[in-house]
């Protein structure tokens, strides 16, 4: 999956139940709704209304630069840390402002990075939950063009990834310039329009990576209804703020009491859901989740996080801890209760094809959602409903009884 079939795939239109990835919705110039279910999920958690705007389908990020994130930027960073090759699904760095960027503290780990969001000055940002009506007011291509003439800000959504050495080829990217930025080594390029890899690029579409520390690189992707900003230049600017903190292991606000034969803890959010869904839905106010994956996920050789990355992710599951408010379901207090997924064409796959459990909270408050990552290669839902009660959810408000992300996904 590219990055442009990702972003699709998380604006894509809600069907009543359930969808997979592959149910991407390529009109994009009206407002959509959004699954909790992620990049691949057939599963539903919880409801989120984007934007798209033109041939890039994205989320256009709408809340404003003075909405608090979930994490906020870091006020503090030891004076003698230094970058270490950190193990998987560990924070190494805290947010840092660049000009009139702000990259916000990293809220994704992986096996192979660590990713934050970016915000700017001169854009809207819209990564929490919009009502049918607000994303309305923000359309496609064509509204954005309208706000652009009424003088309010473009919409961007943008992300570092933080790569743990060994891990990121820059000499992977497509039609990459090579250039030199505050003494390190980097790459810029453009993204590709629409949904084929053939298509042309767009300027508003970027890509910038460093080399940090040796071996190791950063990457800042871009994705703005002004062709102009960011510019190459504003993302070059987070190339000397990206600086090492101390370590800190990724917290989840759950353990797990069974995971099926073969299958790998990959990636994990806290306070947001793992990957990329985490990053395009930050301020949504959901609680933590990860992904596993079987087989094992390559850990060389990426250039983007593995959501958009085709054949990382071949056979896998996500757990998602999320308000109950979250969900597309109706709230049952101290429920179980599993989905099938349903095709393209509406019909019922059946149990065997997997997809997803929700274990509702004694108050209906809290909801675990399990669900299979395709349509056909997933887990049968009565391995789903397995792992989704084994999952023990700790007190969500209370981070101090939340658990590191290495012990917690681990029966």
């Amino acid at each position: 999956m590219q990055l442009h079939e990702f972003v699709d795939a998380v604006t894509g239109e809600e069907p009543p139940m359930a969808r997979t990835a592959d149910d991407i919705i390529v009109a994009g110039r009206r407002a959509e709704r959004r699954r909790r279910a992620g990049f691949a999920s057939a599963g539903a958690a919880g409801l989120v209304v984007v934007a798209v705007a033109g041939a890039f389908l994205l989320p256009t990020l709408a809340a404003e630069r003075n909405t608090p994130a979930p994490v906020g930027p870091a006020t503090s960073r030891l004076a003698d840390a230094t970058w270490s090759d950190a193990a998987p699904f560990t924070f190494t760095f805290q947010g840092y402002d660049a000009g009139t960027l702000h990259v916000q503290d990293p809220i994704v780990a992986s096996t192979a990075y660590q990713i934050a969001s970016v915000y700017s000055d001169g854009h809207t940002s819209n990564d929490k939950p919009l009502t049918e009506e607000e994303a309305a007011a923000l359309g496609g291509a064509i509204e954005q063009d309208k706000r652009k003439a009424a003088g309010q800000k473009p919409s961007l959504w943008a992300y570092l990834t933080v790569y743990r050495p060994g891990v990121f080829d820059p000499a992977k990217i497509k039609d990459g310039t090579d250039v030199t930025v505050a003494g390190h080594r980097a790459v810029r390029a453009l993204l590709p329009v629409g949904l084929e890899p053939q298509n042309q690029v767009d300027a508003g579409n970027k890509l910038f990576a460093w080399e940090y520390a040796d071996n190791a690189w950063a990457a800042v992707t871009s994705v703005s209804s002004d062709k102009a900003t960011p510019s190459f230049e504003d993302l070059g600017g987070l190339v000397e703020g990206l600086k090492p903190s101390k370590q800190t292991p990724a917290l989840v606000p759950f353990t797990v009491g069974y995971v099926p034969g073969g299958y790998l803890p990959l990636q994990i959010g806290t306070h947001a859901l793992p990957g990329l869904s985490g990053i395009a839905a930050a301020r949504a106010g959901d609680y933590g989740g990860a992904t596993y994956t079987r087989p094992a996920a390559p850990t060389t050789g990426l250039t983007a996080p593995y959501d958009t990355v085709d054949g990382a992710i071949k056979d896998g599951f996500h757990i998602f801890v999320t308000p109950g408010t979250n969900s597309n379901q109706s709230p049952e207090p101290g429920a179980t209760k599993c989905y099938n997924v349903s095709d393209q064409r509406g019909q019922d796959a059946g149990p065997g094809d997997g997809g997803f459990c929700n274990v509702w909270s004694a108050d209906g408050k809290v909801v675990v959602q399990v669900s299979t990552s395709g349509l056909g290669n997933g887990l049968p839902r009565a391995e789903l409903e397995k792992i989704a009660k084994g999952v023990t959810v700790a007190d969500v408000g209370n981070e101090s009884t939340w658990t590191p992300a290495t012990d917690a996904l681990q029966p």
